[in-house]
This record gives C-alpha cells, structure tokens and sequence, in this order.
C-alpha cells in the first residue's frame, strides 16, 4: 500500500484549460517543472485546492514550488508545435502591437463576433485586420478548435504575408494538424525574413526534423543556440543527434503505410522478421481504421533498434517496451521471428499513432494506454482482483490525476497507473462499445475538455466514471 501512496505524491498531472476571454488564469509552479492552469487556486490545510471549469482538485502543497496570478486570457499566444514546450515559441503579444480595443470588439462573451472582425477587416489598416484574426486564430487555439484557428490564420496572412510572427504562427499551427510539408514552406518563409531569429530557427528546425529532414533540423537549431542558449533547445537538439547517429547506416523499405528503418542484417532470417513486423502492423493498421473510423494522414515512420541504441536514442526508463514518438521505435535485439510479445507490442504502439491523429494528442494518457492495452488485446482479468482491492480501499490513483505522461514513473508504479488506465478504458468499452471510445476521442480532437467528452459521451464525468469502476471491478472481481 505504501507503493500507491507513493504514487500519488510523485504522478506528475498537467491540467489544460481553454478559458473564456474574460476570465483570468492563475499558474501552479510545480517542483517537478510541470504547470497546472487553474481558474482559481487557494491552499488549504497543507493542500493546493485549485478549480479548472465545474471542477475541483487539490495537490500537496510540498509538490508546489510557486503559484503564479496569470494575465487575462484574452492576450494571445503563439501555437505550439507538438512535442516543443510552449516557451520555446515567440509570445504573438511580445512581438506585435495589439489593440485591446480590438481584442474586445472581436472577443467577447466567450465568442468570436465574426461581424466585428469583418467591419475591422474593411476599415483597415491591413495590418490591423491581420492581428485581429491573429488574435481570433489564437482564441480558437487555446479551445483546441485548430481547423477553425487555420481559417483566421489564413486570413491573417492575406492582410500581412510578409509578418514574419504570422507565418511562424501558421507554420506552428499545420504541424499540431499534422502537416509538416506545407508547414515547412511557411517556416522557410519566416526565417528567409527574420534569419537571425532564434525562434524562428526552433520553428524551422522542429519542420525539418518532422518532415524527417534530421541533419538540415540539427544544422537549424545549431544555428539557433548559437544566437540565443536554451537548455531546452540542447536537450532535443542531443536527442536528434543521437537518434541522427544511430540510424546513419540504416536501411529503409516501405509498405503501404510504414517506413520501416532498421540497422545490420539482410541475412534471410532478420528478413523474414521484417516482413512479419510489417505484416502485423498493416493488419493493425486496418483493425484499427475500423475500430476508430480514422486512420494517419502520412506513412508512419518504424525504426526497429539493438536494445542499446533503443535506450541511448530515447532516454526512456528501463521498464519501457517500445517508445511512439511520433515515430515507432522498437527493441528487437536477438529476435529473428515474430513472437506473441512482439506482436502486442507493435499493436500497442501504432495505436497510439491513431489516438495522436485523432485527439491532436490532446489526450489523456490513462486513456491513451488504456486503449493501446485493449487493442494488443489484453484484459484486467490478470489483475483485476488487486485492483478490486485498491478501489475497495479508495486507494487508488484518480484517473483526473493520470492525464500526464507515466514515463517519470517507476517501474512498480508504472504497473499500477496501467493497470487502471486497462481497467477504466475496458469498462467504457463493455457498458458503452467501441463507438463511444472513438466518440471520446473525436470530441477530445476538436477541443473538448475530458469531463466534457466523456459527460458528451457516455453521459458522466470523472467522478461518475470512478464509482462505475469500482463497481465494475466488484462485480467482476468479487471485492
């Protein structure tokens, strides 16, 4: 029991709200370097109560290094790209003047006024109407509406296509779509203007790294660093470069779907294991399209490794199968067949490909396990006594808490968090069908928060989607 009290203490949980143009947004600084957005935040008893929405949590005040009182929410910000941390972009509002009339006028009641913006539009400037669909573009985001923040980004750029924060925008915007072609064109537009930008070089860099270009993407953010250190910047700059390394001497084939890269052997052996590996993840791939009604829009990329370069290019704890980053990366040293191990592994891994095309990864993760663990397939039958055991004694770990990645975890806490996620995502799945788990996924990808998806969806939030797991593991399990 100790191990689970643990847990709660060291899960790492990140809270992402979309707020209301009006309200304010308070910041939790934690020790760990992650950051809750909160609505309201007050410290109660040793505890960190905060509100994000209708709901209420609260976190150790020990696991807190600052609480920061954050601007209004009606100042834009520049998209992220996935996978780079929203510090690493330039802010929209550092770079250009931004009228808060303007914002007002077009922003208000938790709303864009289309009207507003289209009479902004008329009386000009141009520069003007750009930064008011700049600013409408920006509101859209933070509700994750990202096609609709396309539209006014577009429009934005035929009012100024030579704003050098507009193109970064765009081009940071069509990689969370999941189009890094087109947003390589805009990220080159940007840094042909501003060169010595070291924000537009991250941008330009993270393009090329996307469109599999690792060598012109280490050359950018070299470029970057050299200009402006970042520590951030290093740590993925030595990841590309790891990567880059290992898989200098690749080989390459492709199927329908998959590149595949691999290292070393072309005896007939390791051959056959190819074709296997790519026989079961095309198989996967079409399982899955008719599971969740969405498949990838580009070839996944595979890179099967030694179990050493495995650990050297990601980093991941020792516990850790196989890693998708974006890209699938296996282990598959001593192996010259598919094994049963190896098979759940690779459905595993590719379904999260499809959770990512879906959500825009805006996910979270018990969610995301819990289904990779139902497509290998596997079931809580292994595990459900214990687990009826831990929900019977309320000493399990709120699945609101389990929203964040479970790479920091430790390897006992890691079996318990997946454990969970199986169970939660396996109980949704038997009361409500798959169809309903890939109506989760669909509202979570055009902006819905968790407890409005799953309250859209399967007509309950967190707390309602608790107490049916415990029952489901009591009846189930006989705790």
């Amino acid at each position: 029991m100790l191990q689970f009290l643990r847990l709660k203490k060291s899960i790492t949980f990140l809270c992402l709200v979309w707020l209301c143009v009006a309200a304010r947004a308070d910041v939790i600084r934690l020790k760990n370097g992650s950051r809750i957005v909160a609505d309201s935040v007050h410290e109660s008893n040793g505890r960190v109560e905060y509100t994000v929405g209708e709901n209420t949590f609260a976190i150790p005040k020990s696991l807190v290094d600052r609480i920061d009182a954050g601007p209004p929410a009606n100042v834009p910000a520049s998209p992220t790209p996935a996978a780079v941390a929203a510090e690493d972009l330039p802010r929209v509002s550092d770079r250009l003047e931004i009228s808060s009339g303007d914002i007002e006028r077009v922003i208000h009641d938790g709303r864009i006024d289309v009207a507003a913006l289209q009479a902004i539009e008329k009386e000009g400037p141009p520069q003007r109407a750009a930064i008011a669909n700049l600013a409408a573009g920006n509101f859209e985001q933070r509700r994750d509406h990202l096609p609709a923040a396309a539209n006014y980004l577009q429009a934005a750029l035929k009012f100024a296509p030579e704003e050098p924060v507009l193109l970064e925008s765009y081009a940071s915007l069509l990689l969370q779509l999941g189009k890094p072609a087109e947003a390589l064109i805009y990220a080159q537009r940007a840094i042909k203007l501003t060169p010595q930008s070291p924000d537009a070089l991250d941008l330009l860099a993270f393009a090329w790294y996307k469109n599999d270009h690792n060598r012109e993407a280490i050359e950018a953010w070299k470029k970057s660093l050299a200009i402006r250190p970042d520590d951030k910047i290093k740590q993925i700059l030595a990841r590309v470069e790891r990567e880059t390394e290992t898989e200098a001497d690749f080989h390459q084939q492709e199927s329908s779907h998959f590149v595949l890269r691999y290292e070393g052997s072309n005896s007939n052996a390791q051959e056959s294991l190819r074709r296997e590996i790519i026989a079961v993840l095309e198989q996967q791939y079409n399982t899955l399209f008719n599971d969740l009604g969405v498949a990838p829009r580009r070839s996944i990329s595979v890179s099967l490794y030694t179990e050493q370069a495995f650990f050297d290019v990601t980093q991941a704890p020792s516990w850790t199968a196989a890693v998708n980053d974006g890209k699938l990366r296996i282990p598959v040293s001593g192996m010259s067949s598919m094994t049963p191990a190896l098979q759940r592994v690779l459905r595993h891994e590719l379904t999260h490909s499809f959770v990512a095309e879906i959500t825009r990864r805006h996910v979270p993760q018990w969610l995301n396990e819990g289904l990779a663990q139902i497509e290998e397939p596997l079931s809580s039958g292994g595990v459900g006594r214990r687990l009826a055991l831990l929900y019977a004694s309320g000493n399990q770990v709120p699945l609101n808490q389990l929203e964040s990645s479970f790479l920091s975890l430790s390897g006992p806490e890691a079996a318990v968090v997946y454990a969970e996620s199986l169970a939660a995502v396996e109980l949704i799945r038997t009361r409500y069908g798959m169809s309903d788990l890939a109506r989760i996924l669909q509202r979570l990808g055009e902006g819905e928060s968790v407890e409005t998806a799953l309250r859209n969806t399967i007509h309950g939030g967190y707390a309602s989607l608790e107490s049916e797991l415990a029952d489901y593991l009591k009846r189930s399990y006989g705790q």
